[in-house]
């Protein structure tokens, strides 16, 4: 039976696009963090541990809960729904924040709060946590979003019946740029019109909104 992506969520440029459809829109320029503050906000999210993420954890974070409002994940016992998600630089932002915290010894404080987010499983952490998610998960460091990796990974698991449905993704950020891009695939034969899990219709729908 071939895995098929039910609905993906794709953040950049201040928007927020649920298949493909803009979902949600800031009000005016804000930085990254205000923006995805608007996000939780809009998205109605009781989440207290959110504000203790970094941008890039919450950028992950906020697009699952985007995928998931609209999945129906409940159907999947928890111990088979992974996680699976990839950027090209870690948690490299974050990372040079901790960095500056120690390089002045005049001034030196390196903050837990910023410390404790420098390591990108703990995006998904956060998101398993929330959901009860108790299946394979895993962070892959590609230059670009290598959507051939992503897919033949993925559809490993299924077939070796590791899996009965996964996030799977995109979540990149750097000092200029964020981008999300988080999708939600099952094993299921009644909705055959649903695009099959495979590199080609992943890049498809990750390119749509770049057009």
């Amino acid at each position: 039976m071939q895995a098929r992506i039910k609905t993906y969520c794709h953040i950049k440029d201040n928007k927020v696009y649920l298949n493909g459809q803009l979902h949600f829109e800031s009000e005016g320029t804000l930085s990254i963090k205000d923006f995805l503050k608007a996000v939780y906000k809009h998205l109605n999210l009781k989440y207290t541990k959110f504000y203790k993420m970094d941008e890039i954890s919450k950028l992950g974070f906020l697009a699952s809960e985007v995928v998931l409002e609209h999945a129906n994940n409940e159907r999947f016992d928890e111990s088979g729904i992974g996680v699976v998600l990839s950027n090209s630089q870690s948690t490299l932002v974050t990372d040079k924040v901790h960095q500056v915290s120690i390089n002045d010894s005049a001034n030196y404080y390196p903050s837990p709060s910023v410390f404790v987010y420098t390591l990108p499983n703990i995006m998904i952490g956060e998101i398993s946590i929330k959901h009860k998610f108790r299946g394979e998960n895993a962070f892959y460091i590609f230059e670009h979003f290598n959507t051939e990796f992503i897919s033949d990974y993925i559809n490993s698991l299924f077939t070796d019946q590791k899996i009965n449905a996964c996030l799977g993704g995109w979540v990149d950020q750097s000092a200029e740029n964020y981008e999300a891009f988080v999708y939600w695939t099952e094993i299921d034969g009644k909705t055959e019109n649903a695009p099959e899990h495979t590199e080609e219709q992943i890049k498809r729908l990750y390119e749509i909104i770049l057009k």
